[in-house]
């Protein structure tokens, strides 16, 4: 059975058992994590969208306008009704489904004070080229000192590189969510200037994260895949807290233990991608392009003639045990509540609705090898010529 989030493999399971007994080396971790953001401090927290909120506290985003890509999770919209904060969307390109650096200059308004940049399904944004558009706003041009603060979201692309930068070294400020590209039950990522001062409560392992650790093993996810669907989500509405929180000592054991296998499989994992991405391309899949993507998810869109069929096509990957997902069919800019708040026009923003509409995720994980991709896209010939 193949999955789009992360596995464990049976001969992992002695790091797993050893996560639950041991107690997490942090000085080890921030060491070697040092390497990758030399200029800045790191916390752990619970998820990342409890890091988000911290950056959004400490750059007194509160009562603010922010810019943000239209192609994006809606689960940062309570965070912009928390703060009181102003979205203003960005279209997305088609090829690369990271923002269109172009529109910046112009949605740019005296009332900006962050632009929120996703480093989409693991590829990097393009810096140089955000950083040419800042400078050229009419804001910028008139006052030398203007100067909007970028946030990287990185939810999607630990290890990634731009111009052979990590990805999270940007930014005034970066948040990773680490169970999207480490199989472990939870964990968010800060990545914050050395004089931000923050401490936070440690979490216990729940039941909650007993049940996310058990979906990364395939019988499991495949129980929950087929009778999950109604229970997952209750649990995780009541268990939210608005209280920012650290990450608990599993979750911190887990990402260390795998931490380095994930580094040493990375060029495999690319070289599989890019395999990947050819053979889908032959199909009329519209692939992601860019460089220095990490693929946490080899994302492509569906072929235009099968536009109205993509949910079904998803549904019919499953009988060949094949479960793609698709992130974001429902961006933030879908969510009826977004739209009547902040009086949406769905029209401004046409690539975001086109992608949701096409996008599919397929599984990739880092012990594949080329059968396990040749497999996946044997089950994708014969899908798509069934739903034909």
């Amino acid at each position: 059975m193949y999955f789009v989030h992360p596995q464990i493999e049976r001969k992992n399971l002695k790091k797993v058992f050893k996560s639950f007994f041991e107690k997490p080396d942090f000085e080890f971790l921030k060491k070697k994590l040092a390497s990758y953001f030399p200029e800045k401090d790191l916390v752990f927290t619970d998820m990342g969208r409890s890091a988000f909120k911290i950056v959004v506290e400490k750059l007194n985003l509160k009562n603010s306008q922010i810019l943000l890509p239209a192609f994006i999770c809606d689960i940062f919209y309570p965070i912009l009704k928390e703060y009181n904060i102003e979205p203003i969307f960005l279209d997305i390109d088609l090829k690369t489904f990271n923002v269109k650096i172009e529109e910046i200059p112009q949605k740019i308004t005296p009332r900006t004070r962050a632009i929120l940049i996703c480093h989409t399904f693991g590829l990097p944004v393009a810096f140089e080229k955000l950083y040419f558009a800042l400078r050229n706003t009419p804001y910028a041009i008139r006052n030398t000192q203007y100067q909007i603060p970028i946030i990287e979201d990185c939810a999607h692309s630990f290890f990634a590189k731009y111009k052979e930068i990590p990805v999270g070294n940007f930014g005034i400020a970066s948040f990773f969510s680490l169970y999207k590209q480490f199989p472990i039950a939870r964990g968010g990522l800060l990545v914050f200037p050395k004089d931000w001062k923050i401490e936070l409560p440690k979490t216990k392992f729940n039941f909650r994260d007993f049940i996310s650790l058990l979906n990364s093993f395939s019988p499991f996810a495949f129980l929950f895949k087929k009778f999950g669907r109604e229970i997952a989500p209750k649990m995780i509405r009541k268990e939210k807290s608005k209280k920012l929180l650290g990450i608990n000592d599993v979750s911190l054991n887990l990402f260390s233990q795998f931490l380095e296998d994930f580094e040493k499989s990375l060029v495999t994992r690319i070289e599989l991608a890019k395999f990947f991405q050819k053979e889908l391309k032959s199909l009329g899949f519209e692939v992601q392009e860019g460089e220095g993507n990490v693929f946490c998810y080899l994302s492509a869109l569906i072929p235009k003639e099968f536009s109205e069929k993509r949910d079904l096509f998803v549904v019919q990957m499953r009988k060949y045990n094949v479960f793609c997902t698709r992130i974001w069919k429902d961006p933030i800019i879908l969510n009826e509540n977004v739209q009547k708040d902040y009086k949406i026009n769905l029209a401004d923003f046409p690539n975001a609705v086109e992608v949701a509409k096409r996008i599919i995720n397929f599984p990739l994980q880092n012990y594949f090898e080329e059968k396990n991709i040749k497999k996946i896209i044997s089950a994708t010939k014969e899908v798509l010529a069934k739903i034909k």
